[in-house]
């Protein structure tokens, strides 16, 4: 049997690192909280089907920046790295983290399927982004339900979950569609050797339904 890991790697060991491990029917076998990039690396090397498992790890945001509000403000820009009035001391423009890139560099030497994806963009591309300010309890519970009810994770508790547990089932479902459908997955770029996929549509929305979104982006 095969079994689809996704991790929502946090920032820094300081945040909370969610893991799901799901298998062929979407059933959760396995959720927990990790922080240290040890505890990340003591959880695969002690899970016994990990060379049957496909495993989708999310990009953290970089940290690591400067102080100033300014600076703060203009960290998703990547265009003033290109500017030579504005010095790129200590890769303040830098947006992503390379926190466990080179352990998953590994993993992929002994042959094991690993790929990475984008916590914002997947969410769009499953149509789970809501309303609500990002990661509130309100955007959490909303995310909880809608895997629950659109996705047919049962297992989900009705109580509030950690925002990093939906998140790291987010990363599975990706896994999961990569190794059983990888025509309907997107590479869309490639961070630190290993490639960022997201899903071309959402499987559970009928074509209707993007054909008439399609519409009102026409108009």
């Amino acid at each position: 049997m095969n079994y689809y890991i996704g991790l929502s790697l946090a920032a820094t060991s300081g945040m909370d690192s969610g893991v799901a491990v799901i298998d062929e029917e979407n059933k959760i076998i396995l959720i927990d909280k990790l922080y240290k990039m040890s505890d990340v690396v003591f959880f695969f090397e002690n899970f016994s089907s990990l060379k049957n498992s496909k495993i989708c790890v999310s990009i953290p945001p970089d940290k690591t920046m400067l102080e100033g509000k300014w600076r703060i403000l203009s960290k998703p820009y990547q265009l003033v790295s290109t500017n030579e009035n504005i010095p790129n001391r200590e890769n303040w423009t830098q947006r992503h983290s390379n926190r466990g890139s080179d352990y998953l560099n590994e993993l992929i030497s002994r042959g094991i399927t690993v790929n990475r994806f984008d916590i914002y963009i997947t969410r769009q591309s499953l149509h789970l982004n809501s309303c609500y300010k990002d990661r509130s309890p309100a955007d959490c519970k909303f995310l909880q339900q809608a895997l629950r009810y659109e996705w047919g994770f049962n297992d989900i508790p009705s109580n509030m979950m950690p925002m990093s547990h939906c998140e790291a089932i987010l990363g599975a479902i990706l896994a999961k569609e990569y190794s059983n459908n990888p025509e309907n997955i997107n590479v869309l770029y490639n961070f630190r050797g290993v490639d960022v996929i997201d899903i071309k549509q959402n499987l559970s929305i009928s074509t209707d339904v993007y054909n008439f979104e399609k519409d009102l982006l026409l108009r």
